[in-house]
């Protein structure tokens, strides 16, 4: 699927971090970390495991405090919210689990259901049947309603996932190893569906992932971790257009044409 032009608003940044740091003990896994996330972008995170990718999200919405530096998420310092702020921002966030995180014993019309009767009140039958519809249409899966989870592939239970995340029509949408167990046909399709939320729904999008497919097919920009820091950052080809040692490696480990 090509890639929508013009959707990116580079005068509205959403996620803007300086200066973070977070080690464990004597694990230092951020070193002071600097990016600007921008209005309807799709940016991929890069780097090896360990490099910090997952704990720099976590560290976005709150679920880690950093040792040092800023965090401001749609206009609010994260490290200065209250808990009922933290949840109301959270709810502007959607977070697509590697795992996909489905509730094993409800049908895939419950899985859906959940986060909005959770979150959202006072809403009737039909608007909640309404809201599952379409967010099973956003993702092609309207059959698999009244499914269970392990009825459905594992491609089929990362799109649900996504569904559930859309529901509640978040601003900014993480996505944690989108395609990460999945087959390239499987991944392909993934990648298709990450750009076609972008496309419908003007989100935002942080793309957590060490598939260069991926990467190249989803990303308007890309940021790669090394050693703690932001150190690449533009486009697919502007970023492997390097004699760096630790990029080159990176690329020619992963990358499958």
């Amino acid at each position: 699927m090509k890639k929508p032009e013009g959707h990116i608003d580079h005068n509205n940044v959403v996620i803007s971090i300086r200066g973070l740091r977070k080690s464990f003990g004597d694990l230092h896994v951020l070193r002071g970390v600097d990016l600007d996330v921008y209005q309807g972008e799709n940016l991929v995170v890069l780097g090896r495991s360990g490099t910090g990718k997952s704990v720099l999200i976590k560290l976005i919405v709150g679920l880690l405090r950093p040792d040092a530096g800023t965090i401001n998420v749609l206009g609010q310092d994260v490290d200065t919210l209250t808990v009922k702020e933290l949840d109301q921002l959270r709810l502007k966030v959607g977070f697509s689990f590697q795992s996909s995180a489905l509730y094993d014993s409800m049908t895939i019309r419950e899985n859906l259901e959940f986060p909005l009767v959770r979150n959202v009140r006072n809403l009737s039958r039909q608007e909640i049947n309404r809201a599952v519809e379409e967010s099973l249409e956003d993702v092609g899966l309207s059959q698999t309603i009244n499914q269970m989870p392990s009825e459905l592939s594992g491609g089929q239970r990362k799109r649900i996932g996504i569904a559930r995340t859309l529901i509640l029509k978040p601003d900014i949408m993480l996505y944690d190893e989108p395609t990460a167990g999945l087959d390239p046909i499987t991944s392909n399709d993934i990648n298709n569906l990450i750009n076609e939320v972008q496309e419908r729904h003007r989100a935002t999008s942080i793309i957590i992932t060490h598939d260069l497919t991926c990467a190249k097919e989803t990303g308007d920009r890309l940021a790669m971790l090394l050693d703690g820091r932001f150190e690449r950052q533009g486009t697919f080809d502007e970023v492997f257009a390097t004699n760096d040692e630790r990029v080159q490696q990176f690329y020619h480990y992963n990358f499958i044409e």
